[in-house]
């Protein structure tokens, strides 16, 4: 008898991630309608869309209206490519690996060129294919990441080198580094850096906020605006309420109940002992499957909107937490646990683990079963960013 084909939707990992499509779509119209008038808002689904699956989720942004996609690598573009209409620009930040030339002219994608080396190879295969390469030049105002120096674009004069004929410029662009913080300095000093940079490409339009970026006001939305997190739901103004949707729901099921007794250790390295007789849930999920170790100091998880703090350290495959003062038969094999979701939102769970939603988010991993749910009922928390326990 043939065994059946694992799927998405049919793992038995005894875990659950909800992902809201419609969310997505509703995060995407939002920031939309944020920017300024003639202004257009591309999506970033680079890591998978964040994790959560670019085949899904780059298409419903197709619905919602997005025709501009950006990726960090050239095999994340060629792959999605399979899964939107041909009317679609898609973007590489990560620009030109060494070697890559043919194969992202043959399919038609954008390389972001973040060095001359990039520029000066891009435009070598467009005179050897006879034809103009559409590009992006991307200049560093100040984050020292990614991008072309001051020096080296005052050198290269943009277009008019020799050495870049048959590039298509669409655009130029940089990317801000304290945009979560709309009082840092460093905001307007990488706006007034990066409006001087692009004044050496005249006519090309410009692109330099991202999902933060866009609410520190219409200055700073040009001509794109590339949205990331905000789409997933992560807030893009931390210590204020978010004004995203919630995307994500996640849940694991109980495979374990057990009652230990006064002074009984849980977990590896024994660093949780019960001050009394305690009743134990062990839940199928763990850090393989992005839920941090250090959850075991502070975390919790929710049933029923009640707060169960974890028990001891989280293992690779599990997590244990205490029942509280839950009745006996509240939990059993095969209870739906919450961990993502009404009470607990992406940002919350960060702040637990001393990170931020955007590494929670796109560590979460494959093991999962993924319900794609055009609408998930999830109330959006009162507050995300900051944790209070």
């Amino acid at each position: 008898m043939a065994r059946a084909a694992v799927t998405e939707n049919t793992r038995h990992s005894g875990a659950t991630l909800t992902i809201s499509l419609a969310a997505v779509r509703r995060n995407y119209r939002l920031l939309v309608e944020k920017v300024s008038p003639g202004v257009e808002c591309a999506a970033v689904v680079k890591a998978d869309a964040y994790g959560l699956g670019a085949h899904r989720v780059a298409p419903a942004l197709y619905e919602a209206g997005c025709r501009s996609f950006f990726v960090a690598h050239l095999d994340e573009g060629l792959d999605l490519q399979r899964h939107l209409p041909t009317d679609v620009s898609i973007y590489v930040l990560n620009g030109l690996p060494t070697g890559g030339e043919g194969d992202c002219a043959e399919a038609g994608l954008v390389p972001v060129l973040n060095s001359r080396e990039q520029a000066e190879d891009w435009s070598a295969c467009a005179r050897k294919l006879g034809v103009e390469l559409p590009a992006v030049v991307q200049v560093d105002s100040g984050m020292s990441r990614l991008g072309m120096s001051p020096c080296e674009i005052a050198q290269w004069n943009g277009s008019s080198n020799p050495r870049m004929a048959g590039l298509d410029l669409k655009f130029v662009m940089s990317h801000l580094a304290c945009a979560d913080v709309p009082s840092h300095p460093a905001n307007a000093h990488q706006l007034t850096a990066f409006e001087s940079l692009a004044a050496y490409f005249p006519g090309v339009r410009r692109s330099l906020a991202n999902s933060s970026g866009i609410f520190l006001g219409p200055e700073f939305h040009h001509d794109v605006v590339r949205p990331g997190a905000a789409l997933y739901g992560i807030n893009p103004l931390p210590r204020l309420p978010n004004p995203m949707s919630p995307v994500v729901k996640l849940t694991a099921q109980v495979i374990q109940v057990r009652e230990i007794e006064l002074d009984a250790h849980v977990g590896y390295g024994w660093e949780f002992r019960a001050d009394k007789a305690t009743r134990l849930a062990t839940l199928s999920v763990g850090y393989a499957d992005g839920l941090h170790r250090v959850l075991g100091q502070d975390g919790a998880v929710y049933f029923e909107g009640r707060r169960l703090a974890i028990a001891g350290r989280v293992s690779m495959d599990t997590l244990t937490v205490d029942f509280g003062d839950l009745p006996p038969a509240a939990l059993m094999r095969g209870t739906e646990i919450d961990i993502i979701g009404d009470h607990q939102s992406i940002d919350d769970l960060a702040a637990v683990c001393g990170t931020i939603g955007y590494e929670v988010l796109t560590g979460l991993g494959h093991r999962y079963r993924r319900n794609y749910a055009d609408e998930i009922v999830m109330r959006s928390p009162a507050c995300c960013g900051d944790t209070k326990r």
